[in-house]
């Protein structure tokens, strides 16, 4: 098959979804599919072209090692200020658009166009460009969308201001992350119009069964779920000792997260945990690896409270291992807004396939998952005494960290050859009716 795929995020940004469709589009061009791909030259997450390559500037073209070739179309740089993530995501699917019916016409027409969002505006881009080509189009929805639009109020900063992140992969997404105060207050209006544009697409591919169920419930009836994953090999870590042993002798707890700190995570509970956990006489660590929109507040946070808590910056890929070798759980985190309990993060599939302990402050699928691959324990998101009691009951007793299954699961339920499969069947299915 030719495909057609417009998306906002792509290598060599890195990200859940830059990340996704790496191994995505490698497994469909092994199978023989040509892939083309439209999305705008790499700027996230600053906002600001990565590199100055000719073969990255709007209107290149290159293949890249996933085999896909790239289209490159024209971004708008934002910093800080409200309304630039969204105008550079407009502006982007509009230019993907363009390009789409200048390149992709007559004899180049490919068989089915994928829209994957985020960002919210490649949606009615991918519907313009099917329509106007006469092609089956898919939404790839990688969040709860539009139920994630629910929780909007909670995204601005304590000014207004942007920044926020609206999905459980920290990407700038949604009205919450750029829109004016004037129509996050409309936002009421929004979550029907995403709706009607899911139900105008001939397929819907959702990254999770909770969230697959409640579209079908909308009356969308080609729904299929293509998880996210992680390839267990990547990861080979010592087990952690029977007893780690802190500065000042007592057995000390160490607690990871790696990924983007921004207000869907709500880290700031484990901050808070962590204070807990100190005070019913355990010793812990917490270590938070990387970066976003409430990493400041989340570091003044653990200042003001005196926490047991070390922030560092991102990591390259290369170098999660060791964090990861470093500690003793792993911590996966969620809001408890409602979109969540449809949602499991990127970093879980990754957690498990560390085969590392998982401290889960997560509800729904994410805890399903975390309970059936019996990887950890499960603790109510943003339920600090919980997750304190938890730690300090690890703490006290480190029987608990056992290896998961974590690895088994991910074979059984979310393996990369069996999603790509999963992919090409659906792409199939749209291409010939």
């Amino acid at each position: 098959m030719r495909l057609l795929l417009l998306t906002h995020y792509w290598a060599p940004e890195t990200g859940a979804p830059q990340n996704r469709w790496q191994w995505l589009a490698r497994g469909l061009v092994e199978r023989g599919h040509e892939l083309a791909v439209l999305t705008p030259a790499p700027h996230y997450p600053a906002g600001a072209l990565l590199d100055s390559s000719p073969r990255f500037a709007p209107g290149a073209i290159t293949r890249d090692e996933s085999g896909a070739m790239i289209h490159r179309t024209a971004f708008r740089p934002y910093g800080v200020g409200i309304g630039g993530r969204g105008a550079d995501q407009a502006l982007a699917a509009a230019d993907g658009a363009r390009l789409a019916l200048a390149r992709f016409g007559g004899r180049h027409r490919p068989d089915v166009v994928i829209g994957s969002v985020p960002g919210l505006p490649t949606l009615p881009a991918a519907l313009a460009v099917g329509g106007a080509l006469r092609r089956p189009v898919v939404a790839e929805l990688r969040d709860a969308w539009p139920d994630i639009l629910d929780s909007s109020h909670h995204w601005a900063g304590p000014s207004g201001g942007a920044g926020a992140t609206g999905g459980a992969d920290g990407d700038p997404r949604g009205v919450g992350a750029w829109a004016p105060r004037s129509l996050r207050h409309g936002a009421a209006l929004v979550p029907p119009l995403v709706t009607v544009l899911e139900r105008r697409a001939d397929a819907v591919v959702a990254t999770t069964e909770s969230f697959a169920q409640a579209l079908r419930e909308r009356g969308m009836k080609r729904v299929k779920v293509i998880r996210n994953s992680a390839t267990p090999s990547d990861w080979v870590l010592p087990a952690p000792p029977p007893r780690r042993d802190g500065d000042d002798g007592r057995p000390e707890l160490r607690v990871v997260y790696l990924g983007t700190v921004g207000r869907s995570q709500g880290l700031a509970a484990a901050v808070e945990a962590a204070v807990l956990a100190e005070r019913r006489g355990a010793r812990l660590r917490l270590r938070i690896v990387g970066d976003g929109a409430r990493a400041a507040h989340i570091r003044a946070t653990a200042k003001r409270l005196g926490a047991p808590v070390e922030m560092l910056p991102l990591v390259a890929p290369e170098a999660v291992a060791e964090h990861y070798a470093w500690a003793d759980t792993v911590l996966v985190s969620l809001q408890d807004w409602p979109a969540m309990s449809m949602t499991v993060p990127s970093k879980l599939y990754e957690a498990l396939a560390t085969g590392r302990h998982i401290s889960g402050a997560v509800d729904g699928e994410a805890a399903d998952i975390i309970r059936s691959a019996s990887a950890g324990l499960v603790v109510p998101p943003q339920d600090p005494g919980a997750l304190a009691a938890a730690w300090a009951d690890l703490a006290a007793d480190r029987s608990g960290l056992t290896a998961s299954a974590g690895r088994q699961w991910l074979s059984r339920h979310a393996r990369r050859r069996d999603q790509v499969t999963r992919y090409e069947e659906l792409l199939n299915e749209v291409t010939h009716g």
